[in-house]
């Protein structure tokens, strides 16, 4: 193997992008446990310093690539979606992805994202969504962009950009919170009250989330604000809860439910989402009960995206066990 370290220069299309992103966009193949060795042992470095997965990048800034990650065989991936639909290759492994797409035009795509299917690659990790959209892959603006994630176990509305200079317009209305995203939960016992403003700052401790209670943690926390609404309650036991995360921290919205309402999401075991007494597991949903039902956020070049997703399976399955309404709509007007 060669011991010759490459150095890349940020493009202008990159600029602003995560490290970790940049090479899932230009090193594709580059798992992320061996990114993240790579960059524990400091063999990639941004302008000669080390860095972190979250670093953020600036054109013309200058990556050393150790030869690692040039060295690893490429992935196999189609050429173009047309060489998909001549028959001239062979469908990728994400070609399934077609038939999530809830919306798409030039500029972006809409996926309805199943629960346990991951968003990223990560150690353990078989297939994500960012390596299938390959399918959506254009001769002039190569993969299309993430521009935001949904846990593994979390389903609904996935924003999907065509293009780099897309993907940092609808970013930025992540940032300047010019978005709505409204969810759908099953809880364990029913929220009270059954309308409010939960404002409580995450702090990581292991691998889960926590409300930063002690001075010191609330110094290394971040602020997160979640408004919620109970929609349907049944029998004391469970609740439908529709949920705007004003804010887009690490498990923001099951943590909050958990530690603040005292009502865990249904099947939620980290945060003690354990099936209530009574009711029939063999006949409610399997998984974690957590769908982004419905997004708002400004199209890059005109009007407003509003898109909706149906449940999934399971879910559906808890909906109609408990009679819930699938075609309610959630009301914040007044929050």
């Amino acid at each position: 193997m060669s011991t010759k370290l490459f150095n890349h220069s940020v493009a202008a299309e990159d600029d602003g992008i995560r490290l970790d992103r940049w090479f899932r966009r230009h090193f594709p193949a580059l798992t992320h446990g061996a990114l993240q060795k790579l960059l524990r042992t400091g063999q990639v470095r941004i302008d000669g310093k080390r860095a972190e997965s979250s670093s953020r990048l600036a054109a013309g800034q200058e990556i050393r690539v150790p030869p690692q990650a040039t060295e690893i065989a490429p992935v196999k991936r189609a050429k173009s979606p047309d060489d998909v639909a001549a028959g001239k290759v062979a469908k990728p492994e994400g070609y399934q992805l077609k038939k999530l797409v809830l919306y798409e035009d030039d500029d972006v795509i809409v996926l309805n994202k199943p629960a346990g299917l991951a968003v990223q690659g990560g150690t353990g990790l078989k297939e994500n969504i960012d390596d299938m959209l390959t399918v959506f892959e254009h001769r002039k603006h190569g993969k299309p962009k993430l521009v935001h994630r949904l846990d593994r176990d979390t389903s609904g509305v996935l924003l999907i950009a065509r293009s780099a200079s897309v993907a940092a317009k609808l970013s930025e209305s992540f940032r300047n919170r010019a978005t709505q995203k409204i969810y759908w939960a099953v809880t364990c016992g029913v929220p009270m009250p059954e309308r409010g403003r939960i404002d409580a700052p995450l702090i990581k401790k292991g691998e889960i989330m926590a409300i930063a209670e002690s001075k010191k943690d609330r110094e290394e926390s971040k602020t997160a604000v979640t408004l919620y609404q109970v929609m349907e309650s049944a029998k004391g036991q469970s609740a439908f809860v529709a949920l705007w995360p004003i804010t887009g921290r690490t498990h923001q919205l099951r943590i909050h439910m958990a530690a603040c309402c005292g009502t865990p999401l249904l099947n939620d075991q980290p945060y003690g989402g354990a099936l209530p007494e009574g009711l029939p597991g063999d006949e409610l949903g399997k998984g974690l009960h957590l769908h982004a039902r419905r997004l708002m956020i400004p199209h890059p070049k005109r009007g407003v995206i509003d898109v909706v997703a149906p449940l999934g399976v399971e879910m559906r399955k808890t909906w109609r066990w408990f009679g819930f309404d699938q075609n309610a709509e959630a009301d914040f007007s007044e929050a």
